[in-house]
């Protein structure tokens, strides 16, 4: 029983179509799944990822337009950073982010990587990193982007929490990450950030948490993130993860059929809300390949409501392909 990386990572939106221009227009990710939350149909639940949206290269949006600004603090997921290939890359990126009006630092390094930090439209802050050449992720054939420069997936999240003890704990005792890097801020007196890692970390497998024992606690709003996920590759595994959590005091949500993967969701003591997803059956299960995210994709139990579910949506217009 061993955790894979990274699954995906979703994010909350007030403007789907705004969104959508961002995501696929700019940065060159294909929209793989335009679907709504199971659990707020009158939401869009957004899919962004490689060709066809394979487990570990998906930012995910819910769209909740009645949501105030994110602010983050402890108890937030505050920043996802995508992985591209090369520090040409990162620098091709630099000068089309700046030419889209996107502010952007320069290249920059942490932990032993070069990175480019940014923030999407509604203040999501972002970073592209050189994964080294790391496999897996298929960019998208009909990207605006080169494949070249094109986005791979995800390489890290970072959390915030008021103690590094009892998340540290988790992440290590209980998932299987190991300590691998301690950085005191440059900016903050008292502040500092550890790095966690999967098989001694890279694409998909680093997990970075900064310690803020003073700050207030973070409001989530739009541009804030709801929640990350992590791989398993079966639901056989999956159980087990379940049963373990369960002997080691968190209470899960129990396996919930999300049809595109099946997924166990937990709480760690700051409150950060995790998710452990299978790698299938995946978004290809209901919709031909070569067609993702050009139609709404409901789940079989949702099919017959579809009428009253579209009535409640605004039409998204897609970018050309």
């Amino acid at each position: 029983m061993k955790l894979h990386g990274l699954h995906h990572v979703t994010a909350v939106t007030s403007k789907a179509q705004a969104n959508v221009d961002f995501y696929t227009r700019i940065l060159g990710m294909r929209l793989v799944k335009k679907t709504v939350n199971q659990d707020d149909v009158s939401a869009y639940h957004l899919f962004y990822g490689d060709e066809v949206g394979n487990a570990g290269t998906e930012l995910t949006f819910f769209e909740w337009a009645h949501m105030g600004p994110n602010v983050n603090g402890p108890g937030s997921i505050a920043h996802t950073a995508l992985r591209v290939t090369g520090h040409e890359a990162l620098e091709w990126w630099a000068q089309r982010l700046e030419e889209h009006g996107v502010l952007n630092n320069g290249v920059s390094e942490f932990h032993g990587h070069a990175r480019l930090d940014f923030a999407d439209p509604e203040g999501q802050p972002l970073a592209l990193i050189d994964d080294g050449g790391a496999p897996g992720g298929t960019p998208w054939a009909k990207s605006p982007v080169p494949a070249e420069y094109g986005i791979r997936g995800l390489f890290a999240s970072t959390l915030i929490v008021r103690q590094l003890e009892t998340t540290g704990l988790v992440l290590t005792k209980v998932m299987g990450y190991e300590q691998v890097g301690d950085y005191p801020s440059t900016t903050t007196p008292g502040e500092r950030t550890v790095v966690f890692a999967l098989d001694g970390g890279g694409a998909g497998k680093e997990i970075y948490v900064v310690e803020q024992p003073h700050k207030p606690y973070g409001q989530l709003g739009r541009g804030g993130v709801h929640h990350i996920a992590f791989r398993t590759p079966n639901g056989e595994e999956q159980i087990d993860w379940m049963n373990w959590l369960h002997r080691v005091g968190l209470q899960t949500s129990g396996l919930v059929d999300r049809f595109y993967f099946q997924s166990l969701y937990f709480r760690i003591p700051d409150g950060i809300l995790f998710e452990i997803a299978t790698d299938g059956p995946g978004f290809a299960t209901d919709e031909d390949a070569a067609h993702l995210g050009e139609r709404l994709a409901l789940p079989p139990f949702l099919e017959p409501r579809r009428t009253q579910i579209e009535a409640g949506l605004r039409p998204i217009e897609l970018p050309v392909r």
